[in-house]
């Protein structure tokens, strides 16, 4: 299960919920006609529960979903803190160049001189740019995700070449 954000608040009194996207890109969710919620982004695959999608905005700067079945503030209140997921498969593709945090998570980081800088362990979003968190033993480096310190991304062979120095 690829986790793609979070319900984060009820939103009005109709069974509407506020999101938080994990990613650049979550108008192309609008696209698929089921979701998956848990209430643990680690949960295994058979604790995904399905919800069939009534409604998804732009509201101001954030995002407002509504689920088939889900028709009141008290049913949106106990959906608050789930996590939104969905199979791969289900996913739109990505665009060339464009990956899923998912996708990222546990690729090996590597720099020019093919030294081992760690594991991506997490993506964050700073507004500006997503940054990768790797992880290396007790050592954590915070690599901007952005064309100038990325090189490639090699999903097959679960690797990301980078411009970083190891005593960065």
């Amino acid at each position: 299960m690829i986790v793609l954000g979070r319900i984060v608040a009820p939103f009005g009194v109709k069974g509407w919920v506020k999101v938080h996207p994990f990613g650049d890109d979550p108008l192309s969710w609008g696209e698929m006609p089921q979701w998956w919620l848990a209430d643990d982004a680690d949960a295994p695959e058979s604790a995904w529960q399905p919800v069939t999608l009534a409604g998804f905005k732009e509201h101001g700067a954030g995002l407002v979903a509504a689920f088939v079945g889900h028709d009141d503030r008290n049913a949106a209140e106990a959906l608050q803190g789930r996590f939104i997921g969905a199979p791969r498969e289900a996913l739109p593709k990505p665009d060339v160049d464009e990956y899923y945090w998912g996708d990222l998570i546990g690729l090996a980081v590597v720099n020019q001189a093919d030294e081992a800088l760690g594991t991506v362990e997490a993506l964050m979003s700073t507004g500006a740019h997503d940054v990768l968190q790797v992880r290396d033993g007790d050592d954590e480096r915070l690599i901007p995700f952005v064309a100038a310190y990325v090189l490639d991304v090699d999903l097959a062979a679960r690797t990301i070449r980078v411009d970083w120095q190891k005593d960065w």
